[in-house]
């Protein structure tokens, strides 16, 4: 007697990972397509040996599509989309593991593990100076206005120069590195008439101003890191003669007179003598001369 037995291999066990919770750090410059978690630290294991078919979602509102897997059988992850610090800093992705396909009738077993995805900042952006405008809704790109100052004629200033809309100051956009950024004039000071801290961006002057045009400087900012990561701003200088003195007027108090029915336009007259037209007149003791 010949008795011939058949083992079915039935679906009883579900597909397991090695992980069920991994922690991923991406830095934002990544490329897209770039591998983000390898296949082998993704890929399940099924002691029935069927055939696991992956799916992969995101937890958090607004990070979809970011990171996307290779194909239905193949679980390695890989940058979908450019990251940007400034819209997604964390996300968490969901991979499930199944040993049917997703719309299949038969018994599926499923297993899920969870991965924390972590942006990390990367050095993408120059200097800016303060303060500035953002010119899109991104805020990834800000411009700044030149900044304007004074200096007096055949005077050389000692402090450093007051300037509007405020000092000489940039900062590192990419607020978590804040890489160190240092001062330097890269034109319109020809004749070495103006100095801009390294370190704090005060502008001094080495010695007087000889003649009555202005300076348009051009200053820059750049990280010590990197050179190539630099901002140049206008700083328009203008040259003024000295007032010591504040203006007065010549009498503390004008009298005139006018007459009823006068028409509009008409002198004011002086009410000593209402045959003068009434002056009012200032001086300054910087300009005697006027």
């Amino acid at each position: 007697l010949e008795i011939i037995v058949t083992i079915v291999n039935m679906n009883d066990n579900s597909p397991v990972f090695k992980q069920t919770n991994l922690t991923q750090i991406v830095p934002e410059d990544t490329k897209v397509n770039t591998t983000v978690i390898p296949r082998e630290d993704l890929s399940a294991t099924d002691a029935d040996l069927d055939t696991i078919y992956y799916e992969l979602t995101t937890r958090m509102p607004d990070t979809d599509g970011y990171f996307a897997i290779k194909g239905v059988n193949n679980p390695e992850i890989y940058l979908r989309k450019a990251l940007d610090y400034d819209k997604i800093k964390f996300t968490t992705l969901l991979l499930y593991a199944r040993d049917r396909p997703v719309n299949s009738t038969n018994t599926t077993h499923t297993a899920t593990a969870t991965i924390s995805i972590f942006i990390e900042q990367a050095d993408t952006k120059p200097p800016w100076f303060l303060p500035c405008t953002f010119t899109n809704m991104d805020n990834n790109v800000c411009i700044s206005s030149p900044y304007t100052g004074r200096v007096n004629i055949s005077e050389k200033s000692t402090a450093p120069l007051t300037l509007a809309p405020g000092p000489i100051y940039a900062i590192d956009p990419d607020y978590t590195l804040n890489e160190k950024i240092v001062y330097s004039i890269v034109g319109g000071d020809t004749d070495k008439v103006f100095s801009v801290d390294a370190d704090t961006g005060n502008l001094t002057m080495n010695k007087a101003v000889t003649s009555p045009d202005p300076f348009l400087l051009q200053v820059m900012a750049s990280q010590v890191n990197n050179v190539q990561k630099y901002s140049v701003v206008s700083v328009e200088i203008k040259v003024i003669n000295k007032s010591d003195s504040a203006p007065y007027f010549k009498n503390k108090i004008y009298k005139g007179t006018v007459s009823v029915g006068l028409a509009p336009g008409s002198f004011v007259l002086e009410a000593d003598v209402p045959s003068k037209p009434l002056m009012i007149t200032a001086a300054d003791d910087d300009f005697t001369d006027v």
